[in-house]
């Protein structure tokens, strides 16, 4: 949901007396029916008017009026310059009724002058408590905030006896004005900090003000369920101190010091099962991670110290892996209640942040495969850590799509574990907003300040923030105030840098024994019962570590599921079905060029659709067309299809027009969203199952225009396709210069994650690529960064030229035994350009390498080639234009449509029908950029030959020339050197 920006109110000198009378009359009768502004104005009016009473009584006036008159209206308030010097209440930011529903005492306390005043220093309570809360876990004093005191409001101790309305403080009836600030105290200024005054929607507002005064801020524990915290303090401690032990040198981000969050996430946990969540994606970076894998998804000690002992090899063998800390896992925790919940944490590497996008996208994938149209079936929740999420960017585009049409979830649980540093960086250095959270008031996401050295504290916050998520699905967060016991790793000084901080830490006792001491006063365990608690525990770990030793256990999971069964990481180069028949070509075309009658289309795209509802029989297909018809068969065939990024639904070029919006009202229409019925997979209308025609129904195609934004929307994208393997997953670049944009995630988990982590996925990337002058920004797509990154099959890196090949190589992303990222660069200029038939995508394949048509289709003398041109994309079709052009027939051009994998037997098998001819290797970008040296290396290391010349521009440090004029010589130059010059 979106909101508009707020107006600005009018002085209260605009305001004209005829105005500010009826208005003050409207006051006098409920303060609540005039604006915020005006009723602060008002009420202040009011105390002043007093003041001057009291100030004439005492000098032997009447009383009747302020002297010389100034007070007797608010409208000669104004006149006279009252206003300029509003009186006290009126600097308070929020007026909301204390009373959030109507309650007993209503009526007499709107027209209570007093009241209002009370009214105004509740508001106060609510803005600015969380100011001089007690939430530093050392227990440092904070400054007061002015506005919490009796004389900001002109209040004075006699006031303390007076009567309020305490209805909506948790009282049941009046109470005197010294209760109802005790009230205020223990809600607003004790361990918990509450930011809401800053949500625009007031029943949100409202909601989260009437839901924490209730109970004064804290949800009551029984017996049980304390002593379930201090179980969970006790694992969490004694896991940190055993690992210490026994592994002194390995770093493990230890969590001592912020041991709370165990008992957080479980609260939050157990909570959510109870509001009917199912499901929990879950993000964090490496402090803690290890405790959380083993207290909150249940990966067991022996997993854990396996990991440690090193004693389970097979993910190393072939080079690859991960440090512990930095892998996921996935675990089913059931609750006393005997409910399910099924949890799985994203891998994520030390890019701390980039994981938030991964966890939204993946969390989006799976409410689609349940069903779950109201997001509260499959939540996401993410850890961070207080440097961090103030400082890294992706957080504010992660909240910046948060509530958008294709990428919200429904609102995530924002755990900050607040160490009060960042490595060796305070706070004063590492941001400019008070809190690290800040951040969140943007989407105007109510956030909770914890004390962690107060565990009934932190999990009634815990409770408190699933229960708004569920209700309103927004974002919540929790600032979790904690420290961090050792440096960044446990063998960092940190007092070299933080000294202070360092003592403090130091001279503090665990939460585990602050707790457990309050435990036993309040009589509610007694010393056998924490003894036996720690000897359960430490026999548990001891036992585990023997285990690890002597019978090593795979730390790991499985890494596909029940949808991914029958599919692997294994490349091949089997082509897969990818063929259609005519019939379905028919339908998907048909359908392309239909829109619901009376739908006002833009008539300049009434010839696109005329020719779009005939290409099953054309022989004029271009890329734009073998897209669209690859998407619709895929569709009918019951794969689902997501594609996004900046400007997708037409296309950045004006070529895809996927969705047609009507010229009259706007309203969108999917032609590919109406080729037969739809299937639902929340119903039994699945994708497949018949509709009423008899037909089997197709699946959906999501396209959205993303936010400006490349990093956080491919993250997206790439957690989106870790859940559904029968799913074609797309992300465009606006340009394909601007993937550069989301570098961290094509580093960390596109190229990496399967040999990291073991997570397939078969996302694929459109990238705009090609040099027509528009210089260096948008050029080049910088394939050879990507050629870089390629190894072990990772990933597929292509550059086709026709478009069959396009359609064909759509298809087999999704009919192969294997998911591997593709990564396509596109055309631009020739989108539109018809190059290929409709008989080719009802036969063929997609082919790694196209040798020369010349000699495969028209029956060249391949005796003549003396040079053959190896080359990719475009400038293949400028290079054949010239040979043509110029009628040279001792050049053969062969197309390398894949780079990665290098099909070396392809390659072997096409040179070798050139026998004799120089190998030569042209392309548009300089030398160093592109394909040139990655495809010379393949050529050189596996068919044992000199490398090929190099034909193109020379090394540069710049992708393109900004002048057109330029790029039009360099590019004669290529083509000249190439095939020969332009005949004059």
């Amino acid at each position: 949901m979106t909101t508009a920006p707020r107006a600005i109110p009018s002085s209260v000198n605009g305001w004209s007396a005829e105005y500010v009378e009826r208005q003050y009359e409207a006051y006098r009768a409920d303060p609540l029916s005039v604006p915020e502004e005006e009723r602060m104005f008002f009420a202040g009016f009011d105390l002043a008017q007093a003041g001057e009473l009291k100030l004439s009584t005492a000098a032997g006036g009447t009383g009747v009026s302020s002297p010389g008159g100034s007070l007797s209206s608010p409208a000669a308030a104004i006149r006279n310059g009252a206003s300029q010097a509003t009186p006290v209440p009126s600097r308070s930011p929020v007026s909301d009724r204390a009373r959030i529903t109507p309650g007993r005492g209503q009526v007499a306390g709107r027209a209570s002058h007093f009241q209002a005043v009370v009214d105004d220093l509740i508001g106060c309570y609510r803005a600015h408590g969380h100011l001089t809360a007690k939430l530093d876990p050392f227990g440092r004093e904070r400054s007061r905030p002015e506005s919490l005191s009796l004389e900001y409001h002109r209040l004075e101790p006699d006031d303390l006896n007076r009567a309020v309305d305490g209805t909506g403080l948790g009282f049941a009836e009046d109470v005197p004005l010294r209760e109802a600030i005790e009230r205020l105290e223990s809600t607003y200024c004790g361990t918990v900090g509450l930011e809401a005054a800053h949500i625009q929607d007031a029943e949100r507002r409202g909601w989260v003000f009437e839901r924490f005064e209730r109970t004064a801020g804290r949800v009551p524990l029984d017996r049980r369920q304390r002593a379930h915290t201090l179980e969970l303090l006790t694992k969490a401690e004694l896991f940190e101190r055993f690992l210490g032990k026994r592994y002194p040198g390995e770093k493990r981000f230890s969590l001592e010091g912020s041991e709370s969050l165990i008992p957080l996430l479980d609260r939050l946990l157990e909570t959510a099962s109870d509001l009917n969540v199912e499901e929990i994606v879950l993000g964090m970076a490496h402090r803690g991670r290890l405790n959380v894998l083993n207290n909150t998804l249940g990966k067991s000690y022996q997993q854990i110290f396996t990991e440690f002992e090193e004693t389970w090899v097979d993910d190393f063998e072939d080079g690859g892996g991960d440090v512990k800390y930095h892998r996921g896992y996935s675990g089913t925790r059931r609750f006393p209640s005997g409910k399910m919940l099924h949890l799985a944490m994203a891998s994520n590497p030390s890019h701390l942040e980039a994981v938030d996008a991964v966890v939204e996208g993946r969390c989006r994938a799976k409410q689609r495969l349940r069903g779950d149209k109201e997001r509260t079936r499959v939540i996401p929740v993410v850890i961070h850590g207080d440097a961090a999420i103030a400082g890294q960017g992706i957080v504010q585009e992660v909240l910046n799509f948060s509530q958008l049409e294709g990428y919200t979830t429904g609102g995530t649980i924002h755990v900050v574990v607040n160490n009060q540093i960042g490595f060796t960086t305070s706070p004063e250095d590492g941001r400019s907003s008070r809190y690290c959270t800040d951040i969140g008031k943007f989407i105007d996401a109510p956030i909770f300040h914890v004390n962690g050295e107060d565990p009934e504290a932190v999990v009634s916050v815990a409770q408190l923030a699933v229960e708004y998520r569920q209700e309103f699905r927004g974002d919540v967060f929790i600032d979790l105030q904690c420290y961090r016991k050792y440096g960044h790793n446990e063998q960092d000084e940190q007092s070299f840098t933080n000294p202070i901080l360092a003592k403090l830490i130091k001279g503090q006792k665990s939460v585990l024994d602050t707790y457990s001491n309050y435990l036993l006063n309040e009589q509610v365990i007694n010393q056998a019962d924490v003894e036996a608690i720690r000897f359960r525990l430490d026999e548990a770990l001891e036992q585990a570590q023997a285990k690890a030793k002597s019978s090593p256990f795979d730390p790991t999971i499985d890494p596909g599921s029940a949808r991914w069964q029958g599919l692997g990481g294994g490349f091949t180069f089997e082509p897969g079905e990818t063929a259609v028949s005519v019939e379905l070509l028919k339908e998907v075309s048909e359908a392309l060029g239909t829109v619901p009658e009376g739908f006002g289309l833009n008539r300049k795209l009434k010839a696109l659709l005329d020719h779009r509802s005939k290409l099953y029989e054309s022989d004029e297909v271009s890329y734009a067309d073998a897209e669209a018809l690859a998407f619709g068969t895929l569709l009918v065939e019951g794969h689902g299809l997501r594609l996004s990024g900046q400007d997708c639904r037409r296309g950045t070029f004006s070529h895809r027009h996927a969705v047609l919006a009507d010229s009259e009202t706007g309203e969108r229409f999917t032609p590919l969203n109406n080729i037969r019925e739809m299937g639902l997979l929340d119903t039994n209308d699945k994708p497949g199952t018949p509709g009423n025609d008899g037909k089997p129904r197709q699946a959906r195609l999501d396209v959205f225009d993303s936010p400006l934004s490349e990093q956080s929307v491919l993250g997206f994208e790439y957690g989106y396709s870790l859940a559904d393997p029968s799913m074609l997953v797309m992300w465009e670049a606006q340009f394909g210069d601007f993937v550069n944009g989301a570098q961290v995630i094509i580093d960390q988990f596109i190229a990496t994650a399967e040999a990291k982590w073991e997570r397939w996925s078969g996302l694929t990337l459109l990238l705009p690529h090609g040099y027509e002058g528009q210089g260096p920004e948008h050029s080049s797509a910088r394939i050879e960064r990507f050629l870089k990154l390629c190894g072990g099959n990772n990933m597929q890196v292509v550059y086709p030229t026709t478009a069959a090949q396009c359609f064909h190589m759509f298809r087999r992303q999704v009919k192969r035994s294997f998911r591997k990222p593709l990564i396509v660069f596109t055309p631009k200029s020739l989108l539109r350009v018809p190059n290929s038939t409709a008989a080719q995508l009802t036969s063929g394949q997609f082919y790694e390498i196209l040798d020369d048509p010349r000699f495969t289709d028209r029956g060249g003398d391949r005796s003549k080639v003396k040079k053959v041109m190896l080359c990719c994309g475009k400038l293949y079709h400028e290079l054949a234009e010239r040979r043509d052009l110029i009628g040279r027939e001792d050049v053969a051009i062969v197309r390398i449509e894949q780079l990665y994998p290098f099909h070396v037997e392809l390659m072997k098998e096409i040179l070798a029908r050139y026998p004799g001819a120089e190998l030569c290797y042209a392309q548009e970008e300089p030398r160093n950029m592109a394909g040139y040296l990655f495809v010379s290396d393949q050529i050189m290391t596996h068919l044992k030959i000199d490398r090929p010349r190099h034909i193109g521009r020379p090394n540069a440090a710049s992708p393109a020339v900004g002048s057109k004029r330029m790029h039009k010589v360099e590019q004669e130059q290529i083509l000249t050197e190439a095939i020969g010059p332009k005949p004059e």
